[in-house]
């Protein structure tokens, strides 16, 4: 349901308004209304008044009837003034063009323009005239456009016609209006960290949603589109059965200055994860679908530019564990697997691995191992036998990767942690 609010006054060219017209224009907004509260008065029984407020209150037809006292009546209430537009709602407003004269106008051309900060938009209709326009008669039509900029946005209305004498008239009036911004969107980034290397390509992105306007909106989506590089899933339901529940419980309303969290998690696609070097740099994540309701089911949706990421450099050369255990017995031979990639585009690369040995860890088996050529954004998998002499949880480092060709030595430690633990109890005990 849409209602008819007047807009503000509009302004007439200087000149025009000189003019006497034989046409009148009407810009009027379409809003929905609101419901119609009222204030109770009520005093106990004892007091002067005695059940005279009460008597009023089952009497007065904008009260619930058996609920008199709640604030909130069964009537509406249409809107008094042209109210505040938010970006990404649908500005609509219905134009009336209406002959006051008591002769025939023609050629009569109705012409509305919506004129902002960064562009002129068209938002009429019909680009044609009306022949003839009788006496008492009207020219009508309602216009929409979703708001995309905030800001201050004028609503030119241009009538032109022409008059039994032959007389061509042009007048027009300006409406200004601000649009507002309904949302503050806040996102973080933050790298996944797993047991198996210190920094994995997944991502959790964050987003702060806050509600800045000054009634309830209830959100309908806010979901995460993702760029074509990655697959997203959405963390923002518990599991309970069949059908996962929203962490945000049944009625999502979003009360005023109210912030709420959602949390997405990103992974690269295996066509671009099995390629090195790719998902590096600054990297397109995706952008943030918002659709909220307000006011009697009134619609707004938002989305935010594409959001960029910069991921964590891993130099020339990454190490990675893809297996390793995290029970260790002491003094019990272990072995890990390592993945080295070449993240380099263009060069080929020559390393030998050296293993040096830790207070706590021992590497088992040859230091300054040829692992032979590396091509660009390729892998290769080593296993790698070790030796823990303490226990409690000891961290793994020591391994070193050098580049024959450039003399370039690469080091990297504290790639992972394992728990080592005595492997017999002493039954003297």
């Amino acid at each position: 349901m849409k209602v008819k609010v007047q807009a503000d006054s509009g302004k007439m060219d200087v000149n025009q308004a000189k003019q006497e017209h034989l046409l009148a224009l009407k810009v009027m907004r379409l809003t929905k209304p609101t419901l119609f509260t009222n204030m109770p008065v009520t005093c106990e029984d004892r007091d002067l008044p005695g059940d005279l407020f009460g008597h009023l209150m089952k009497e007065d037809p904008s009260t619930i009837k058996g609920a008199e006292m709640i604030m909130l009546g069964e009537m509406l209430t249409l809107p008094q003034n042209f109210g505040n537009i938010f970006l990404g709602e649908t500005f609509s407003s219905y134009i009336s063009v209406h002959n006051d004269s008591t002769q025939v106008v023609k050629d009569v051309l109705v012409k509305a323009d919506l004129q902002t900060s960064s562009q002129r938009l068209n938002l009429s209709a019909s680009n044609s005239s009306v022949s003839d326009l009788n006496p008492e008669c009207c020219i009508d039509d309602v216009i929409h456009h979703e708001v995309k900029e905030i800001g201050t946005h004028i609503l030119v209305c241009a009538v032109s016609y022409t008059t039994q004498t032959g007389e061509k008239l042009y007048f027009r009036k300006f409406f200004k209006f601000q649009v507002l911004k309904p949302l503050d969107v806040k996102t973080k980034f933050y790298n996944a960290e797993s047991d198996l290397s210190s920094v994995t390509d997944e991502v959790f992105l964050e987003a702060q949603i806050q509600n800045i306007t000054t009634s309830p909106m209830f959100m309908e989506k806010v979901s995460l589109e993702p760029s074509v590089m990655y697959n997203v899933t959405e963390l923002n339901t518990v599991s309970t059965g069949e059908e996962g529940a929203s962490t945000f419980g049944k009625m999502s309303y979003l009360q005023p200055m109210d912030t709420r969290q959602y949390l997405y998690c990103l992974k690269p696609k295996p066509e671009f994860a099995e390629k090195a070097g790719v998902i590096k740099g600054v990297t397109v994540i995706g952008k943030l679908d918002i659709v909220w309701k307000t006011n009697l089911g009134e619609r707004g949706r938002l989305q935010t530019s594409q959001l960029q990421r910069m991921a964590p450099g891993y130099g020339d050369v990454r190490l990675s564990l893809e297996l390793i255990p995290d029970t260790v017995n002491l003094e019990e031979p272990f072995d890990i697997t390592c993945k080295i990639t070449n993240c380099s585009s263009e060069r080929t690369m020559d390393l030998v691995l050296e293993m040096c040995n830790t207070n706590s860890i021992h590497w088992c088996g040859i230091s300054g191992r040829q692992l032979g050529k590396l091509n660009p954004s390729s892998s290769l998998y080593v296993t790698l036998k070790l030796l823990a002499s303490v226990q409690g949880l000891q961290s793994i480092s020591g391994l070193r990767l050098m580049d024959t060709f450039l003399k370039r030595t690469y080091e990297y430690d504290d790639i992972a942690q394992v728990c080592v633990v005595c492997s017999h109890m002493n039954p003297e005990i």
